[in-house]
């Protein structure tokens, strides 16, 4: 029986965060649940984990470039949002949620889940100052009121050395959260 994943397109979203090389765990969960797995990076992702690793996981280029020259006629943020049937961030930094809240299209990550209609899911990480902000909490707020689905950061240890809420959920975690966005 095949599950609930199979032939399906996940756009992945990978910002800047120390918690970016659990998204490439995500990919090959993604892979070995028969997705199709797109990966849009951040430039400060890029700073965490090389395109080079997510291209060989998820066998398809890495979307970086706002500029660079499409595969076909439609520029990249527009194919890339109509390919998926969801679009992921994970992990999903404060900067980007802000950026996500208010519709902001400065990279291409941002211009990809801007354009995209699909189902959005986020899975924070950042600090545990950073999630307690008002301003973030406002901005994940604000996106669950527009249907995306936010998971929640558990709390632990931090790369920062505080424990506290702010980690990326596990990748098995995001994985069940996704399926749950086609179960509905």
């Amino acid at each position: 029986m095949a599950g609930i994943l199979q032939g399906r397109k996940i756009a992945l979203g990978v910002t800047g965060s120390i918690a970016a090389y659990k998204a490439c765990e995500l990919v090959r969960l993604f892979s070995k649940a028969g997705a199709e797995t797109a990966v849009v990076m951040t430039e400060a992702a890029t700073k965490f984990v090389t395109p080079l690793v997510f291209r060989t996981l998820s066998r398809r280029p890495v979307a970086l470039d706002a500029f660079a020259e499409p595969e076909n006629w439609v520029p990249g943020h527009v194919s890339l949002a109509d390919w998926c049937d969801a679009f992921v961030v994970a992990p999903c930094t404060a900067h980007t949620a802000a950026k996500l809240a208010h519709g902001y299209a400065g990279d291409l990550l941002s211009s990809v889940a801007l354009a995209c209609r699909r189902p959005k899911l986020l899975a924070p990480a950042m600090n545990a100052g950073m999630w307690e902000n008002p301003a973030t909490q406002d901005n994940f707020a604000l996106l669950r009121r527009r249907g995306v689905v936010v998971m929640t950061p558990p709390e632990g240890e931090l790369a920062c050395g505080v424990s506290g809420p702010g980690r990326m959920p596990e990748p098995a975690a995001v994985l069940a959260a996704v399926e749950g966005l086609f179960a509905r």
